[in-house]
């Protein structure tokens, strides 16, 4: 472990104000993944400022839908009464992630920042432009069974390993922050991660010293058709190889809306836009379900191991979207599933 500063914040314009003028400095929440990426040399933060006691821990009802503190653990999130009710989309999802003690610690605003689990990231023995910007890309052509099948760049294949991120992109979050002097603003779920480009080291579109703060959730009637799919190689304490955020509203047996995201096969939380159009109007069956899968993945660009991510994931919509259609009560309990299975 490297010598850093620790500093308590006792409220946000404090911890802005210090992270803001030192470029080496880092928010610290929960700490689940900041600590380990510490722990393994991958960052070398030169100043820890805690936010544990700053006020941004409530969940409550607004005008439009549900605020949720991004100081708020990953486990109150996903237990409280307002967001089982309303989004149990997100409880699946976070619930699906991790385990119990990493939950009770971890936070929202967290869990959105984390940094991916590809092992070349890790290992800093080997090239890895999001860790050491122009040092190449070793999964690019090195062992790339987890990586990327939408949206890579020469320069990084990484994934994004978030469960709770996957539902908030398809429940349509707003992100709210705060950086220096006291300025605010929203940033629509879509556009708050990053795809890799030229530029893998940067995660997110967060401005330097920029706090999340809370996350804004849109009233839909998309609760009681949801459902959660995560594919992984063990039923425990792994990340995803696929996942699948899938919500709809019905007209009779028409989709009148369908929310669909995927996790485990890009830089970012991949909306499935082209699968969401091809249903918008059409009959809720397992063959337009499939066949809005096909769509979606005929953009796919599989790496030399992770073909089978292709047909995986054309699996998963489907089987996603016949869980959300039964109001979530489809397939294995959870929403989890041995990848080693198919």
């Amino acid at each position: 472990m490297r010598p850093f500063k620790y500093s308590n914040a006792g409220d946000p314009s404090t911890a802005i104000t210090i992270v803001s003028a030192n470029p080496g400095a880092k928010f610290l929440g929960g700490g689940t993944n900041l600590v380990d990426l510490m722990k393994e040399d991958v960052m070398h933060p030169s100043e820890l400022v805690d936010i544990t006691r700053l006020k941004h821990t409530n969940i409550e009802k607004t005008a439009t839908g549900v605020s949720i503190g991004a100081t708020a653990t990953n486990a109150f999130t996903a237990n409280h009464e307002l967001i089982r009710k309303n989004y149990p989309l997100l409880s699946m999802a976070i619930l699906a992630g991790a385990s119990v003690q990493i939950r009770n610690m971890a936070t929202n605003g967290g869990n959105l920042n984390q940094r991916t689990r590809c092992t070349y990231f890790y290992d800093v023995n080997m090239p890895c432009n999001k860790r050491e910007p122009g040092s190449g890309c070793g999964a690019l052509k090195g062992i790339n069974r987890n990586h990327a099948i939408f949206g890579w760049s020469e320069k990084c294949v990484a994934v994004y390993p978030s469960d709770m991120a996957i539902a908030l992109s398809a429940l349509d979050a707003v992100v709210h922050v705060e950086g220096k002097n006291n300025t605010k603003r929203t940033i629509e779920f879509a556009d708050f991660h990053r795809l890799p480009g030229d530029t893998p080291e940067k995660d997110n579109n967060l401005k330097p010293g920029e706090l999340i703060t809370s996350i804004d959730l849109p009233e839909n009637d998309l609760a009681q058709r949801s459902y959660y799919l995560k594919i992984r190689e063990r039923s425990s304490y792994a990340f995803a190889l696929v996942s699948v955020a899938a919500a709809m509203s019905l007209d009779g047996n028409r989709i009148k809306q369908v929310r669909i995201a995927l996790g485990g096969v890009a830089h970012k939380p991949w909306r499935a836009s082209v699968a969401e159009k091809w249903l918008i109007g059409k009959e809720a069956t397992e063959t337009n379900f499939r066949a809005a899968a096909e769509a979606e993945l005929k953009n796919a660009r599989p790496l030399e191991h992770n073909k089978f991510k292709v047909a995986m994931a054309r699996k998963a919509i489907t089987r996603a979207l016949q869980g959300a259609m039964l109001g979530g009560v489809y397939g294995l309990e959870g929403g989890v599933s041995n990848g080693m299975e198919r």
